[in-house]
């Protein structure tokens, strides 16, 4: 748009203006006042340029909108466009017909022309054009346009502001999703509302500081470079910062990729790595910080001890007991400030900081003052010396007590001081920003501490001997007689860097307040757990992964304190206080923090090596095998610091992974384990599409035409007997019609809640829009990836063949065609009772009734259907059935009748129902039947009637048929034409599953010759001890082609009846009917097939004589000759050998081996 021109659009409250602005206009301001009609643009000229660059108007100035829609919309096209309007708030206004939209012109200056404008008019145009612009475009489109708002949900694909996929690209879809939040409005607003905030140096490097400089800092470091030396010592403490450093920047690549919220470090693994880790770091991490902080306390008592021990000064005993005192009280004084709020928190932690730092100056000034009087030089403080300096550059292990030390027990001691860089990370809920934040204050508190430690180092190295005598006497007659220990009586020193802990005070200027900063570090650092604890906590306490705790994560305050937290880390506290023993617990704490290190780094690596899409971090300065050897640097410290406390720590994240994984939480974080889930699958199908095939790894893939499989439950349950822990297991469901991606998403829903609630593994493929056959030949075409595809068919026997439309019945046999035309196996399942239970069970949504809405719902098919038929008939009316019969769950009581879809030309309308897909409306998998194996063995809790009632027990024998455990069953299979296999594959799987272990196979076989029997009998056995597959017994059939009795004959002749037609009707010859009507039978037929035909009712006689008493009856499926039978007559021989027998199994392999006896 040029400078010339600008638009500006009236408020919402009163009819739409465009006011177009020219800045070069020499008319007067009056003339473009007026109302001047004409006919309107198109739509989609409305926001073109009105004006050429003179200013001249190019189109009349005024349009009637409603005109233009009544000329060239129809009337539902009309209610859809204005329904698209964003002014949810005044919708009637557009009902009005004579509403139009004006066009108006206003001159900017009519005194001055456009040249003259000066560039802060244009600039002040420009930002006029675009705030109005900007708070009125909406109301003229369905879209959306990028905001911040609609990407604030990371746990939620759908934004809540952004329309819905179907309300953009669907004309007729005229509901509105309603949002309760406001446009331009943050959802957040009300959390921060009055919220204490602190940036990077308050919230993150003070606190860092202060964690990090601690007791180690005033009495251990001396002693450091007393053992280590200093080139050692400086060595310990850059492997120490090396291991924070690295985990420092991992934390930094996590706490920029995205927002960070309340949690700090449990938040950041559990991110990352998923509940599993996040949950058990989480906790332990809770834990070390709450019994750090007793340690904190207890070493503030102690120095407090000694101090007033140098003053001759006990509250009772001047032992344990004083320390209790001290520690009881000093922990209730934290807990207050903590639970009075952040603020005064952060205030207290600047106050000690004060003091911290001025004590480390007191040390430094101490030290180029040099030693006040003798007494000092005698305990080994002679100031800087370049002989002494000299001597200590090398190191002097020693023994102390049973311990020799070397250069892995002293970093082992010292390696606590370097801890606490997670301090501000653990509080990210208080942070403005902390993915600025956490990086760059941890990563400068790090540089500080080490720096302070390594100059400490120096000046202790260069001023103080590693041993004294304290003799003053020495001292004053100018010897260094006192730095000879040999002369005492005992031959030791009792001061020196390596046996006094008093070091830093005795350099120092003003000892006091050395301890002053010792009590400053204890405390802040106290100060610090006392607050990461409970806000960790609190976090893994709303996530509710362990049972229980959900308690603690309610919150107080404008800043959701968790004070029920701060209670339960006070008691912890006071009961370590009084009663633990602190010393032994200590490496125990220091392997806690360090197996969170461990995990950051490793967060970090994984992230970095599955390479999600989600993966961005904004902070670059990171490598991933660094991050792996900072994770392997921080398990070596561990056992490097005790190997039984590292042991300890990893069981107990072992066990607590172990209890989240069993728990199962109903969380979806996005974390890289699902990526690296995704990256590892993907290769290994790549992988496995370059493996060749092999008889001896065939596997049974079964694509199972069940529909939706809470419908077909039995048909699910025996295909799984078979792929169980072995292959591929795909559910098919063929629905008739287009449905919305809301109701596919709900069926693909409801298809996952029950494969976990019965504990199947396998996938559920949907394909709309088509017919039975049509879209079972597309599940059979593109179901599956690379050599995971099904090679398998398995269908229901269509039990109403004889009544259901002919369609039906030649669509039917049409799949089996093109399954064979595909060299798929095909296998078709007959139960007695039926496969289909959607009119016996009851929906798993029953708190939708029909009463919810009045939209229209799929015909449901009348009892008299098939109870087994993969297909719904033909629909008589625009909208039609599912083909696998789902329509059926919707009864009295149920079930998808709220859901809106689209089928053929039938237009439906969304209604203000909950959405299937909301969590609060999701049939969500109860836990009880997901964690307890006695209720998923219980059918009872499987199966329910209509309303939730308790199904006959027979019911539930019969839809538990092939998941119960069988004793003595017997499987029967008549292998009757060799198909590769197959048909004797099955069976042998089915007697390995657990359930049908103790069953007995009995194989029936065709016989060549009636003379040549018991030659035949004899290969057949070694045929299948070849194959090594047990059987009990073995028998030849030796007169099929006998002719079958005549009650078998006049059996047959009743199945056909209907479909037989002569040799001419109406004029037309057989063939031609039969082109007409594939499923009629002709003379001819029977006459081509009267062999097959007899065989097959002979067939049936020695079935009902041998199987009838069977378990289950396995059989070759007759092959289906194109153009020589046709769909009812297969259908008639299917029936006559299966007709009321036990559960019937029909394969037909695909005539390529699937077995063999080569190893």
């Amino acid at each position: 748009m040029s400078d010339t021109t600008s638009f500006e659009m009236a408020s919402v409250d009163r009819p739409n203006r465009f006011q177009v602005n020219p800045v070069n206009h020499h008319k007067n301001n009056n003339d473009n006042n007026e109302d001047r009609k004409s006919h309107a643009p198109p739509a989609d000229e409305v926001y073109r340029r009105l004006t050429n660059i003179d200013g001249e108007l190019l189109e009349d100035d005024t349009f009637d909108a409603t005109q233009l829609l009544n000329k060239q919309q129809p009337r539902q096209q009309r209610q859809s466009i204005k329904s698209s309007f964003r002014d949810k708030d005044k919708p009637s206004r557009f009902k009005d017909l004579q509403t139009t939209t004006r066009f108006q012109v206003e001159p900017q200056n009519e005194e001055s022309d456009g040249s003259n404008d000066s560039q802060e008019e244009r600039e002040l145009l420009d930002n006029e054009y675009d705030t109005k612009y900007g708070k009125s475009f909406r109301h003229f489109t369905r879209e959306a346009l990028p905001r911040l708002d609609n990407y604030r949900n990371m746990m939620s694909i759908q934004a809540a502001y952004r329309p819905t996929l179907d309300e953009l690209h669907n004309a007729t879809l005229v509901g509105k999703n309603t949002h309760s939040l406001q446009r331009n409005r943050d959802p957040e607003a009300d959390n921060t509302n009055g919220q204490v905030k602190f940036g990077w140096i308050k919230g993150v490097l003070i606190r860092c500081l202060l964690n990090i400089w601690g007791v180690m800092l005033f009495l251990r470091l001396s002693w450091v470079v007393g053992q280590a030396g200093i080139i050692e010592g400086f060595i310990l403490i850059l492997t120490t910062t090396a291991v924070t450093t690295i985990t420092a920047l991992s934390m930094s690549a996590i706490s920029t990729n995205g927002v960070i919220k309340g949690g700090g470090t449990y938040y950041m693994i559990s991110r990352s790595l998923g509940p599993e880790f996040g949950g058990s770091i989480g906790l332990i991490f809770s834990l070390a910080n709450v019994v750090a902080c007793a340690m904190y306390v207890v070493g503030f008592c102690e120095s407090l001890q000694a101090m007033m021990q140098s003053l001759d000064v006990s509250i009772v005993d001047g032992g344990v007991t004083d320390v209790r005192i001290v520690g009881s009280t000093t922990i209730l004084l934290l807990l207050i400030i903590v639970v009075v709020g952040m603020e005064w928190e952060a205030k207290a932690q600047i106050g000690l900081l004060i003091i911290l730092l001025a004590a480390i100056a007191d040390f430094v000034i101490g030290s180029l003052i040099g030693p006040k009087n003798e007494g000092e030089r005698a305990k080994g403080f002679i100031g800087y010396n370049a002989t002494l300096f000299h001597t200590n550059l090398f190191p002097d292990y020693r023994t102390e007590g049973y311990v020799s030390h070397d250069f892995f027990s002293v970093f082992a001691i010292f390696f606590p001081a370097a801890t606490g860089i997670l301090a501000g990370a653990n509080i990210s809920g208080d942070l403005k920003d902390p993915q600025k934040s956490i990086p760059k204050g941890t990563i400068l508190a790090i540089v500080i501490t080490t720096a302070t430690y390594m100059f400490m180092v120096l000046i202790c190295g260069g001023t103080v001997a590693r041993d004294a005598t304290g003799y003053v006497v020495d001292a004053l007659n100018g010897s260094f007689a006192f730095l000879n220990c040999s002369s005492t009586s005992t031959g030791t020193c009792l001061y020196g860097l390596q046996n006094s802990f008093q070091v830093i005070e005795l350099v120092s200027g003003f000892g006091p307040l050395i301890y002053a900063g010792c009590f400053a570090a204890t405390l802040s650092s106290a100060l610090a757990s006392l607050v990461s604890a409970p806000k960790v906590f609190q976090a893994l306490c709303k996530d509710e992964l362990y049972p229980k705790i959900v308690w603690f994560a309610k919150g107080y305050g404008k800043n959701n304190e968790p004070v029920r937290g701060y209670v339960l880390t006070f008691l912890i506290a006071m009961i370590f206080i009084l009663v633990g023993d602190l010393n032994s617990i200590a490496p125990l704490i220091s392997n806690f923090f360090l197996a969170a290190y461990m995990l950051i780094n490793f967060s970090t690596f994984h992230a970095s090596l599955a390479k999600p899409v989600g993966w961005r971090p904004t902070f670059k300065y990171y490598n991933m095998w660094l991050s792996l050897l900072g994770s392997i640097l921080c398990v070596a410290v561990m056992f490097l610091i005790s190997w039984a406390t590292a042991l300890i720590t990893f069981c107990a994240v072992l066990a607590l992974y172990l209890i989240v994984a069993y728990r199962k939480p109903d969380v979806n974080w996005g974390s890289t384990t699902q990526a690296q889930t995704y990256k590892n699958a993907l290769m290994s199908v790549q992988q496995l599409n370059n493996v060749e095939d092999h008889v001896k790894n065939y596997r049974p893939q079964i694509l199972v035409l069940s529909g939706l499989p809470n419908t077909r439950p039995v048909l699910v349950d025996f295909a799984y007997m078979l792929t169980k822990n072995l292959s591929l297991l795909v559910c098919g469901h063929v629905l008739r019609g287009s449905g919305s991606q809301k109701y596919r998403n709900y069926l693909k829903e409801r298809a996952s809640n029950w494969f976990q609630k019965h504990r199947v593994k396998g996938f559920y493929a949907l394909i709309d829009g088509e017919d039975f056959e049509a879209g079972t030949r597309a599940l059979m075409q593109a179901t599956g990836i690379g050599k995971l595809k099904p090679n398998i068919i398995l269908m229901g026997y269509k039990t109403d063949w004889q009544t259901c439309e002919r369609k039906e019945l030649v669509q039917y046999f049409n799949v089996m065609h093109k399954a064979l035309d595909m060299y798929l196996s095909v296998a078709i399942l007959r139960v007695p009772q039926g496969l289909d239970c959607s009119q016996l069970l009851g929906s798993p949504d029953s708190n939708w009734t029909t009463a919810n809405c009045s939209l229209e719902v799929p015909r449901t098919l009348q009892p008299n259907e098939s109870s087994n038929d993969l297909q719904a008939s033909e629909a008589r009316h625009a909208l039609s059935g599912s083909v696998d019969s789902l329509s059926r769950n919707v009864s009295q009581a149920s079930s998808t009748s709220d859901l809106s879809f689209i089928a053929g030309s039938q237009v439906k309308e969304v209604s203000g129902l909950p959405d299937p897909l909301d969590a609060k409306t999701t049939n969500e998998l109860p836990n009880t039947l997901r964690k307890s194996k006695a209720k998923h063995d219980d059918p009872v809790s499987l199966y329910r009637g209509p309303g939730g009632v308790e199904l006959p027990k027979d019911v539930l024998a019969d839809l538990t048929q092939f998941t119960r455990k069988r004793s003595h069953a017997v499987i029967d299979v008549w292998w009757l034409y060799d198909d590769g296999g197959l048909t004797l594959l099955l069976p042998y799987i089915i007697s390995t599953r657990r359930t049908w272990q103790s069953c007995k196979l009995r194989v029936y076989a065709l016989a060549n010759k009636n003379s040549e029997l018991e030659f035949e009998q004899r290969s057949m056995a070694s045929l299948l001890s070849k194959f090594r597959i047990d059987y009990s017994d073995l028998t030849l059939i030796p007169d099929i082609t006998k002719k079958p009795q005549e009650t078998s004959t006049q059996f047959f002749n009743e199945l056909i009846k209907d479909f037989v037609v002569g040799d001419k009707e109406n004029g037309h010859s057989s063939k031609a009917t039969l082109n007409e009507d594939e499923a009629l039978i002709s003379d001819d037929d029977l006459l081509a097939v009267v062999d097959k035909t007899n065989r097959y009712l002979r067939l049936r006689e020695y079935l009902r004589e041998q199987s009838t008493k069977s378990d289950l009856v396995v059989m070759t499926l007759p092959m289906p000759r194109k153009n020589i039978v046709s769909a009812p007559l297969y259908m008639a021989w299917l029936e006559s050998l299966s007709r009321d027998m036990p559960p019937f199994l029909f394969v037909r392999g695909n005539q390529t081996s699937v077995l063999t006896f080569y190893s």
